[in-house]
């Protein structure tokens, strides 16, 4: 189980009004964000027209993470904050901690696809409080002076209920929909009781609820979906299992062949200057910071910028499909992965 550093939840439930709830919300957004270079890392590691399988499961986690990190975003904005993403401070340094302490010992990194990094990474981080069933890992026995995400949100939601007035006090113009997403998963947070029923649909995806792998949209939690790849097959009803679930279902196929070589944690200072990998990496770097800056200017005022901000995830996955193709400079055997490394964003509105 991922572990959060009790002090983050202990300053949510010690708030005393709504403004000390904005530098929790926007760890929340940044928690969110944090794991999406690795999932997109190992997604776009795979060759070309190979583990379709696989990737569609990788692809749905990111889009909800990206789903997640939205209405993180509209929860901020709805209680009269401000969402910070463009920022160096706002991109972690891979490999490193997640945010707020979270995972305890457990360091992140950007490596390719493996069922190492899957059961070892991947499923640490999505796991959830009590898993149902399907847990393989022992709980440590210094858990209990440890919170969870799910404490973490869940002392939002009772913060949020407590303080707030029925109708939140931010600017409604502010909330970021999309036909991206169904209308029941991301809708403008009006209310507190939007705001407390958004959250469990962060939570629910991620973890599943203490009686279902399923989220709220009916669909595999995170945890479990990871959990899929591992064991390699699909997990599906079955009324002759406890809690109704096992690992029965079809075949999820994974040649490791299949996955390019990534140089893990690559940096751009680790490439000559000048030469072209280093040219390409420094481009997947711009791109990706000027998505970052979209993203800023969609919660800050302009959401229907949404849709052209998404547009610049296509241009990432390109350029970071070439790298992964490259051979990484004085390195044998390895090809070169992405850094998602802050610069200055050139994107203007």
């Amino acid at each position: 189980m991922l572990k959060i550093s009790p002090k983050f939840v202990s300053a949510v439930q010690n708030a005393k009004s709504l403004a000390e709830l904005f530098p929790m919300l926007q760890n929340a957004i940044e928690l969110e964000h944090s794991t999406i270079p690795p999932y997109l890392t190992a997604l776009f590691s795979f060759k070309a027209n190979t583990e379709s399988d696989t990737r569609k499961v990788i692809h749905s986690i990111v889009i909800e993470e990206m789903l997640h990190m939205t209405i993180a975003a509209n929860i901020l904005n709805a209680v009269g904050g401000c969402p910070a993403i463009s920022r160096p401070d706002f991109v972690p340094n891979y490999p490193t901690h997640l945010p707020m302490g979270i995972g305890g010992s457990l360091i992140v990194g950007i490596e390719k696809y493996s069922l190492d990094v899957v059961q070892n990474v991947f499923m640490e981080i999505e796991e959830p409080e009590n898993p149902i069933e399907f847990k393989t890992m022992a709980l440590a026995a210094t858990e209990a002076t440890y919170k969870t995400i799910g404490d973490f949100y869940r002392a939002l939601q009772a913060k949020i209920a407590e303080l707030a007035p029925d109708e939140l006090p931010g600017n409604p113009a502010k909330q970021v929909t999309s036909s991206f997403f169904s209308s029941d998963l991301l809708y403008p947070i009006l209310t507190k009781t939007d705001a407390i029923n958004a959250i469990n649909v962060i939570v629910e995806q991620g973890e599943g609820s203490e009686v279902s792998p399923l989220g709220t949209d009916d669909e595999l939690a995170h945890y479990y979906k990871f959990e899929e790849l591992y064991k390699g097959r699909e997990l599906v009803r079955d009324p002759n299992a406890p809690n109704g679930y096992s690992f029965t279902g079809p075949v999820i196929p994974f040649d490791p062949s299949n996955v390019l070589p990534l140089y893990p944690n690559t940096k751009a200072e680790m490439l000559p200057e000048g030469s072209e990998e280093r040219r390409l990496l420094d481009s997947f770097n711009q791109t990706y910071s000027n998505l970052l800056f979209g993203l800023h200017q969609t919660f800050n005022g302009h959401p229907d910028n949404l849709n052209n901000t998404i547009g610049l995830m296509f241009d990432l996955r390109l350029a970071c499909q070439k790298l992964a193709e490259m051979p990484f400079p004085g390195q044998d055997g390895y090809t070169i992965g992405p850094s998602y490394e802050f610069v200055q964003p050139t994107t203007q509105l």
